[in-house]
């Protein structure tokens, strides 16, 4: 695959985009950038330094520090902050809670967005999930996706998750988050959740994970052999 290729997967939660960015990933050969695991980690130092993650000011001074990274040497990339693996960490429930609120801060996003830029920066080829990456971050990707399913169906595959990592999980609670989490997302005054222009449209209720990865790349390649002849 060409290098300096940038994949772009946006759309709301539940859809599977982390999952098939890392697949997709897997199979060009290039690295997974998981922006939401940065979001994560920042949740993760407010808590840790007793900041409250609605307190703009107080979380954005964390970034004047410490930063989220990644470490790539491994199949699936770890999170890290400093020299701490916080992969699993930042998966826990009080982080998870805190995710929204950080997310939100306009100063926490454009620090986040420049350190996503700068990573794509320094290994050239990658593919990027979330929710502003072909929008914001990356608007000139070489292919940019969108994902998009029904809220039942992505609380449905968040409650099948949850259960088989052994957590407790009820449907109705669950589509609540999800449904609030889309408020959050696409009303946001920075980088709201929204369909990039240009970005193909994949809705995934009615695909196998297998399904999903197989239609990506082909468009992936597709797009890549069209820019190879031009």
């Amino acid at each position: 695959m060409n290098s300096g290729l940038v994949v772009t997967i946006d759309g709301p939660a539940g859809t599977g985009k982390s999952t098939v960015a890392r697949l997709l990933a897997q199979t060009l050969g290039i690295h997974f950038l998981d922006t939401g695991a940065m979001y994560r980690a920042v949740a993760l130092m407010s808590i840790e330094a007793g900041v409250r993650p609605d307190d703009a000011s107080a979380v954005s001074g964390l970034l004047c520090g410490e930063l989220p990274d990644f470490d790539f040497e491994h199949e699936l990339p770890r999170v890290q902050l400093g020299s701490r693996d916080v992969s699993a960490r930042i998966r826990d429930d009080d982080v998870t809670a805190a995710v929204s609120p950080v997310s939100v801060h306009p100063a926490v996003r454009h620090r986040l967005v420049e350190l996503q830029r700068a990573i794509a920066a320094r290994w050239g080829s990658l593919v990027t999930e979330g929710r502003d990456q072909g929008s914001v971050v990356f608007p000139d990707a070489a292919v940019r996706f969108y994902l998009d399913a029904p809220a039942e169906t992505r609380a449905q595959r968040r409650v099948e998750q949850l259960r088989a990592e052994g957590r407790r999980a009820e449907f109705a609670q669950v589509l609540i988050s999800i449904c609030a989490r889309d408020r959050i997302d696409s009303t946001r005054a920075d980088g709201p959740l929204t369909r990039p222009v240009g970005a193909i449209v994949v809705q995934t209720a009615a695909l196998t994970l297998e399904e999903v990865v197989a239609r990506l790349l082909a468009d992936v390649r597709a797009r890549a052999t069209t820019a190879g002849r031009q």
